[in-house]
């Protein structure tokens, strides 16, 4: 068992990583937040292999400067996605003399959880509650948060019920944190799906506002591993700094890659894109249908946080949809950690990003078996 007050040296483990690779192939498997199946035919020409960019290539950063409405100096890239944009800004910002204390979203991504307990010894939880459409709430965030934090770590569009925050919206939990001189870390990467209708947050303040982002979700690229954080020069430089004295330079050639594709692939990776939005569609259609699941309603990405009927999901789901339907979708317990446990939840979070749209049957079959394993589980003693 991990200590439960996390560690600088101690990395600690993520049930839900661990579970997601345990699961045997399905037949329907309903787990996935992000597309797949992007392919792209890249043509790099002859180039130098022997350069390196020690603060990032200059193409590349000027391209997610332009794409975002930022500096190029306020933008970040590393080898490595979303995930890993979080743990070097954490590591980051728990330098902060006097400052041990960070305060996490809940429910929330359980690695993003257990990434900001490896650098904060204190760790608190600001509840987005259902009755409150997952939104959240200023005062409760005063009360919660202190002088002696240095992080309040979000999602938008929110992990898991996909609800988005306005601007006004950010512009207030961004108020409580510059009165208490803390940062606020707000991982986007579901606003790559409709960007246009998305603040980042480093827009609403350039101080005390960060970004982590990649296009391993919206657009399919999870193998690309290019990850982006955008913040201030000072942040910047020092996450440059920090890859510069670990593992020296990053991969020159992920970043021509990410070029070419920004560039010459842009229109394919949006077209990519749109053949979710048919498959999204008819999801929501079912989802208004069915009578044995509610859902939080969310206009951004490909899942959908459920609400059902079934006491224990993480035991009907590994007991029951995988042996029996050959069908899984992602238990609300892996939302819902507040220490190391795996929590009772009646909740689950259903991804159509594994679905082929050139097979639309694929997805009325994985619909129709999960409508029967949810009528069934109901009737289970799990």
């Amino acid at each position: 068992m991990p200590s439960k007050t996390g560690s600088k040296m101690a990395k600690l483990p993520s049930s839900y990583l661990d579970w997601y690779v345990h699961v045997p192939s399905l037949k329907h498997d309903l787990r996935s937040s992000g597309i797949t199946n992007f392919r792209w035919k890249l043509n790099l020409g002859e180039i130098d292999l022997t350069q390196n960019f020690v603060h990032g290539n200059p193409e590349a950063l000027k391209l997610l400067a332009n794409r975002y409405g930022v500096k190029p100096e306020n933008v970040f890239i590393s080898s490595d996605g979303a995930s890993g944009q979080n743990t070097r800004v954490m590591e980051c910002l728990s330098f902060r003399k006097d400052k041990a204390e960070a305060v996490v979203e809940y429910p929330t991504y359980e690695p993003m959880l257990r990434q900001v307990q490896t650098y904060f010894k204190n760790v608190k939880r600001i509840v987005r509650k259902k009755e409150n459409n997952y939104r959240f709430d200023p005062d409760e965030l005063e009360r919660v948060i202190s002088d002696r934090t240095a992080v309040l770590v979000i999602t938008n569009p929110h992990a898991p019920s996909g609800v988005s925050l306005s601007k006004k919206e950010l512009n207030a939990v961004m108020e409580v944190a510059r009165n208490h001189d803390c940062h606020v870390v707000c991982d986007e990467i579901y606003a790559e799906f409709d960007r246009e209708n998305n603040v980042p947050i480093f827009s609403v303040d350039h101080e005390f506002g960060v970004v982590t982002t990649s296009f391993s979700k919206a657009y399919g690229l999870g193998g690309l591993k290019a990850g982006i954080t955008i913040a201030s020069k000072e942040i910047v430089d020092g996450l440059y700094s920090s890859v510069f004295n670990t593992a020296g330079c990053d991969s020159n050639l992920v970043e021509l890659a990410l070029i070419d594709l920004l560039t010459k692939g842009r229109n394919a990776m949006e077209r990519h894109k749109q053949k979710w939005v048919a498959l999204r569609n008819k999801t929501e259609e079912w989802l208004k249908q069915i009578g044995t699941v509610s859902y939080t309603p969310n206009s951004c990405g490909v899942t959908f946080w459920l609400e059902t009927q079934i006491r224990d999901t993480y035991k009907w789901v590994n007991q029951y949809t995988v042996p029996k339907f050959s069908l899984a979708v992602v238990p609300g317990a892996f939302f819902l950690f507040k220490e190391y446990e795996i929590n009772q939840s009646n909740q689950v979070r259903l991804g159509v990003g594994n679905i082929n749209p050139e097979k639309p049957e694929d997805l009325y079959n994985a619909l129709q078996s999960l409508e029967e394993a949810v009528r069934r589980g109901t009737k289970l003693r799990l």
